[in-house]
């Protein structure tokens, strides 16, 4: 039998599972984590947990907490098992096992977020660190600060009970300031271009709509550092139980992740950090060209990939790259279209990253489903796809391909696959992105007037035309059509 995951059970997993080298009670917090998700625990938790392996910084450790109702039911298992996460590392050639013990406390789920706020009050509390998705920055379709948002105006109205992430993070921070204590760090982990500049902008944003006075406090003493993130990181479902309980351990919550991490990061951490760069995180002062690599051609790429993949019925990104149409596709548009936009980086050019994310992508061990990579397009197309588009036009570069790719993504929003079969919602803004699907179907350019999406795209034929021309043999001649008159043209 498996045995349960505990901190009494470590010694008892079988032979060969990696356990923390150090004991929880040498650990204190540091850092408040909002957004538990699979790719934090395989991610910055890793590091930490691989810092505190060698003895280093144990007064770093991560209180977790979340703003979601549904959060309330992870912290729930986490908690079971003393907030420790087994990794399962998928190496094609042959599978490793980890259990990490970084994080020590889950901070209650509450609806006016008072205990949050109150543990990123805490003296001890250095960074206030998230990964809250591409689509939880409250940004309209040109990157700027929604203050009209719902939960912003709400926030904005009752900073004392706020509902989101930010609202307690001021919060917190005005409690800091009233109690004379110094700001923390806020740190994005989420895969946004300038992911720190868009943290600060929703967190000042929001501020100075309720308290001018603390939103200056916060711009002259926070700092938002940018970053880049990089690890495929499936969903957890029953598959990946039974992975867990085959090697011998009971976990509720386990994470697969492939043999591969990347973090880069700029060194500006107002209240002190780890010291993440001596287990492989790089500082660096120019996280701009390794984020825009990785956005564009990693996280881009799975957006070339998935809708297409999800109209034919493809399960997996291993499977998508295994399709010769949309394998084809990923290259052609990633060398041709993405690259000429991309900066090089120290040791790696974009051709060579397009090979790397090539390799990557085929690891037939990562059963990373499309329907996964391809949830809330609405926010990955704008953050991933159309910046690109954007260059393309500017410098008068092709953008045929990144039109196919719109297309592709506009026929799965119709909400059937080729064959017939129903595609499950897959967006917060699901019945927009079907509406205008369906009106797109008769008026093309429909699509692209999703400004908050495109912005003014719409009115730029260089785009709308290839965008329509694609649209319509994607519905009258089927996705496969579309893929060889593109790939072999």
């Amino acid at each position: 039998m498996p045995t349960p995951l505990s901190l009494s059970t470590l010694r008892d997993l079988p032979d060969g599972v990696r356990v923390p080298a150090y004991a929880r009670d040498d650990l204190s917090p540091g850092i408040v984590h909002i957004g538990l998700g699979n790719f934090h625990r395989a991610h910055q938790a890793w590091y930490l947990h691989r810092l505190f392996d060698q003895g280093h910084d144990h007064d770093w450790a991560i209180l977790g907490a979340g703003v979601r109702p549904g959060d309330a039911e992870a912290r729930r298992k986490m908690l079971d098992q003393d907030c420790l996460t087994t990794l399962i590392e998928l190496d094609p050639a042959g599978k490793s096992v980890e259990v990490t013990g970084a994080m020590i406390g889950y901070v209650p789920v509450e609806e006016d977020n008072a205990a949050l706020i109150a543990h990123m009050a805490m003296p001890g509390i250095r960074i206030v660190s998230l990964t809250v998705t591409e689509g939880g920055y409250y940004l309209t379709g040109d990157g700027g600060f929604d203050a009209g948002h719902p939960d912003i105006v709400h926030d904005a109205a009752a900073p004392d009970t706020p509902r989101t992430a930010f609202g307690a993070m001021i919060a917190a921070l005005r409690r800091r300031r009233a109690g004379g204590l110094g700001p923390f760090t806020c740190q994005s982990c989420d895969n946004l271009q300038g992911n720190g500049d868009i943290l600060r902008q929703t967190v000042l944003g929001l501020a100075r709509l309720s308290d001018p006075d603390l939103a200056a406090w916060i711009a002259d003493g926070c700092t938002f550092p940018n970053s880049m993130v990089d690890c495929i990181v499936p969903a957890t479902g029953p598959a990946e139980l039974a992975l867990a309980r085959d090697h011998g351990i009971a976990d509720q919550v386990p994470v697969t992740h492939e043999n591969f991490r990347q973090w880069v990061l700029e060194d500006r951490f107002c209240a002190g950090r780890p010291d993440w760069d001596r287990v492989g995180a790089t500082f660096t002062d120019d996280v701009h060209a390794y984020e825009s690599m990785k956005i564009r051609i990693l996280n881009g790429g799975h957006q070339v990939i998935a809708n297409a993949g999800e109209i034919l019925g493809v399960e997996t990104i291993a499977d998508c790259m295994a399709h010769p149409l949309i394998h084809a596709l990923f290259r052609k548009v990633a060398t041709q279209e993405i690259v000429p936009h991309v900066n090089a980086v120290p040791d790696m050019d974009g051709l060579a990253y397009v090979d790397l994310t090539d390799r990557r992508f085929s690891n037939p061990e990562i059963r990373d489903t499309t329907r996964r990579v391809a949830f809330d397009g609405s926010s990955r197309h704008a953050g991933f796809i159309v910046p690109t588009i954007r260059d393309a036009l500017a410098a008068g570069a092709p953008v045929e391909g990144l039109a196919l790719v719109e297309a592709l993504w506009a026929r799965m929003c119709a909400g059937t696959r080729q064959d017939g079969s129903a595609i499950a919602p897959n967006d917060p803004f699901w019945d927009e992105l079907t509406a205008a699907a369906a009106a797109a179907r008769h008026t093309p350019r429909t699509w692209l007037e999703q400004r908050r999406i495109y912005g003014r795209l719409a009115g730029d034929d260089r785009i709308a035309a290839p965008f329509a021309r694609w649209l319509e043999t994607i519905w009258s001649e089927g996705a496969e059509a579309a893929l060889a008159a593109y790939t072999r043209g």
